[in-house]
């Protein structure tokens, strides 16, 4: 029990590196955009995705309403259900019960690391509660810390902490880019977007541009299929 704890953690420590520079400048923005510390630990223990926050904080600090802020996190996270799809199939010797508490702690980055031990080696419910467990609490300690010293910051921008959510995107977008039709979907979600933005108030833009995006990626890939 005791290799399966110490051999999470030290999983973990890739991940724990690529929270804190990015929970940190999340706590940053969140309380500059009119979140209190607290608020902010709660997001980052109950809500726990990076991605998702950022968008929220931004979306409520604009005055959105609560239906546009959790059917855009949920679409956002949506991604989530693929990736404890296929981490499943690992995990069989393991309690229905035990993978919903592993479930709640799969991100991009602790499932990254899982799938990959879990393909090579059979781990146990404690390796996988120590991996999340361990990413998580760095991420609330980060962001809290953030939120603190975003206080003592005036003007983030100067450092460039409110482009953190941008660059995030642009690193995840590009990681998922594989070929030309991933490109053509990814410039119209753009366009649609900002299209939608200019002729429309509130943040339906992004649930919007989405929407039509994907769908516009399963008519291509089905129409490449075909044609093949």
């Amino acid at each position: 029990m005791r290799n399966e704890l110490l051999s999470g953690i030290k999983g973990a420590v890739p991940v724990v590196m690529g929270y804190i520079p990015i929970g940190l400048a999340f706590g940053v923005l969140a309380v500059q955009q009119g979140l209190s510390v607290w608020e902010i630990f709660c997001m980052s223990l109950f809500v726990y995705a990076g991605s998702a926050q950022f968008i929220a904080a931004s979306m409520i600090s604009s005055g959105a309403t609560a239906a546009s802020i959790i059917t855009t996190t949920f679409l956002v996270n949506l991604r989530h259900l693929l990736m404890s799809a296929s981490l499943s199939p690992y995990l069989k010797h393991i309690s229905s019960f035990m993978q919903s508490l592993i479930s709640f702690g799969i991100t991009d980055e602790t499932y990254a690391v899982g799938i990959t031990e879990a393909r090579t080696n059979t781990r146990s419910a404690r390796y996988f509660l120590a991996l999340h467990i361990t990413s998580q609490v760095s991420w609330i300690l980060s962001t809290v810390l953030g939120g603190v010293l975003g206080n003592m910051i005036p003007d983030p921008s100067r450092l460039g902490i409110d482009f953190a959510l941008s660059a995030m995107f642009i690193g995840l977008l590009f990681m998922q880019m594989k070929d030309k039709k991933d490109v053509l979907v990814s410039i119209c979600a753009g366009v649609i977007s900002i299209l939608i933005a200019l002729n429309m108030n509130g943040s339906w833009n992004i649930i919007i541009a989405t929407i039509l995006a994907a769908t516009m990626g399963v008519i291509i890939e089905q129409w490449t299929a075909k044609s093949s």
